[in-house]
């Protein structure tokens, strides 16, 4: 069953229409620091946030959910780092399987785990195909997740394990090049992969600047994930949130 995240983002990619998402780590980002985080984000009409991490545990998730919820009303879709980080407290979930790699436990094995808890949850869950895409620097997701990135320079791999992950049913794909990549994912495979999928296309990692941003949103990205350069400067949520939606084409409206 569709949920009305995963039903915006499919509504989002037929009108070519961009969406940005700020990812919260609560492992990084402390809680005094996140009003004004959420405050930049409300002004800028960012579209949903990501909370998650690599090594975070419940209370601190459920914490962070809580004031963000209490403080402003964008969707709250949860990027879990392991099969511990789950809350009702949030919107959706994305239900991550690691395509890019061989490791079974990533690919169906916490699945089999978390699927009784999230049957009875309140939670929309968005089936991913997760991509590691190397981002030139050794990431906290790589050493976890025990597998090795996609080469940023081989598109065609990219392409097919994107393929291969709409084949078999996965809702929205997702390439990451890793929180504080030195090389973001290149347009040219943001070009390949979006051009030969059907469903959304998610693209994170390393995006520091506007014009970064704008041209992986005009590349194909459907919806736009930054982090680690927000934990840095906030600010940049307005700049980095404008190129984004500059980026949306124009929709137009059918004449009798």
């Amino acid at each position: 069953m569709t949920g009305p995240i995963l039903s915006e983002l499919r509504q989002a990619k037929a009108q070519n229409q961009k969406k940005f998402a700020v990812l919260i780590d609560p492992d990084k980002l402390r809680l005094n620091h996140m009003e004004q985080v959420l405050n930049l984000a409300s002004n800028a009409n960012v579209d949903y946030f990501f909370v998650g991490g690599s090594l975070i545990v419940n209370d601190m998730l459920d914490q962070c959910l809580t004031q963000i919820k209490s403080l402003c009303d964008i969707p709250l879709i949860l990027f879990p780092g392991n099969s511990f980080q789950l809350s009702y407290r949030a919107d959706a979930i994305l239900f991550l399987s690691l395509i890019s790699g061989r490791n079974p436990d990533l690919l169906i094995g916490k699945h089999v785990i978390t699927a009784p808890f999230l049957k009875v949850s309140p939670l929309e869950i968005i089936a991913t195909g997760y991509m590691l895409i190397d981002g030139g620097v050794p990431t906290t997701v790589t050493y976890m997740s025990n597998t090795i990135p996609i080469p940023r320079n081989k598109s065609d791999i990219a392409l097919c394990t994107a393929m291969a992950g709409e084949m078999l049913g996965l809702k929205t794909i997702y390439l990451d090049a890793g929180s504080g990549a030195a090389n973001p994912v290149s347009t040219h495979m943001i070009e390949d992969v979006s051009g030969a999928l059907e469903i959304p296309l998610i693209v994170g990692g390393g995006i520091r600047t506007p014009e970064k941003a704008y041209a992986n949103a005009k590349a194909g990205a459907n919806l736009l994930v930054v982090g680690n350069a927000i934990e840095e400067d906030p600010g940049l949520i307005l700049e980095l949130s404008a190129a984004i939606h500059e980026a949306n084409a124009p929709i137009t409206k059918l004449t009798s």
